[in-house]
């Protein structure tokens, strides 16, 4: 049965074309693995061009994915709201406003990603920054947990997550890592400036080489020995607290 959790485009051409037109839309190219790669450079090369993942997988997984149709051995994941790409957004941005965004450091569960684009949007935070790997691309399930929000603030994605921080650092953002064993509480953290908030993995938080990327790490306190929220849950707290600041 093909999956109805996103949103595809299938055949050669159909591909292609998206990827000539649309490029940011496109959250993942899946080819068959028994066609050869020399048969369709021109579309490994649109996609490296714009930053698409593209996977070998087997015919099963093409047919899971589409059902029964002519797909000729390629299909398209579309995403349900368009990327926007970081200088294009960042060109747009008045740094002496103090603006916010979340980078994630790879979130997985669809649930979890719509519910921290719907508090995001709902906070007034200027964009959400995702890494290409890792993380749950913007699918139906996506978009019906953000109730529709999804799209309302710019979708940023990175080739990676050193990727995203070199480009927040170098426009003049400070990155606040969220860490359950940082000294510094959120309360105590300076969110008069730039701020961008890396929110962690659902099962293992910000990888050690990235908290070392951070300018500062703050925790949120914690009462009756609870160790950790929720990753939605605490991007919602971080978003609601530079608000609260603003006023």
């Amino acid at each position: 049965m093909p999956n109805t959790d996103n949103f595809f485009i299938y055949g050669r051409n159909p591909v292609e074309e998206t990827l000539k037109e649309r490029p940011h839309e496109v959250d993942k190219i899946f080819v068959k693995n028994s066609i050869k790669p020399s048969t369709y450079q021109d579309i490994t090369e649109l996609a490296n061009e714009n930053e698409v993942p593209l996977v070998k997988v087997p015919g099963a997984k093409i047919y899971g994915l589409v059902g029964k149709v002519n797909d000729q051995g390629f299909v398209a994941q579309i995403s349900a709201a368009k990327y926007t790409r970081f200088y294009d957004w960042a060109e747009t941005l008045i740094l002496s406003e103090n603006p916010a965004v979340l980078l994630l450091h790879g979130i997985e569960d669809p649930h979890n990603f719509g519910a921290i684009l719907r508090s995001a949007a709902a906070a007034g935070i200027d964009a959400v920054i995702i890494p290409m790997q890792n993380q749950a691309p913007v699918n139906a399930t996506v978009f019906k947990t953000s109730a529709g929000t999804a799209g309302r603030i710019p979708i940023i994605r990175v080739h990676n997550i050193n990727q995203g921080l070199k480009d927040l650092k170098a426009t003049g953002f400070q990155v606040i890592g969220l860490d359950g064993n940082a000294k510094k509480d959120l309360w105590e953290a300076d969110l008069n400036q730039p701020i961008a908030f890396m929110i962690g993995n659902e099962g293992e938080g910000i990888a050690p080489e990235n908290l070392k990327r951070c300018d500062s790490l703050v925790k949120i306190p914690m009462e009756n020995d609870v160790e950790s929220l929720n990753a939605s849950v605490s991007a919602a707290l971080v978003s609601y607290e530079w608000k609260r600041r603003r006023g």
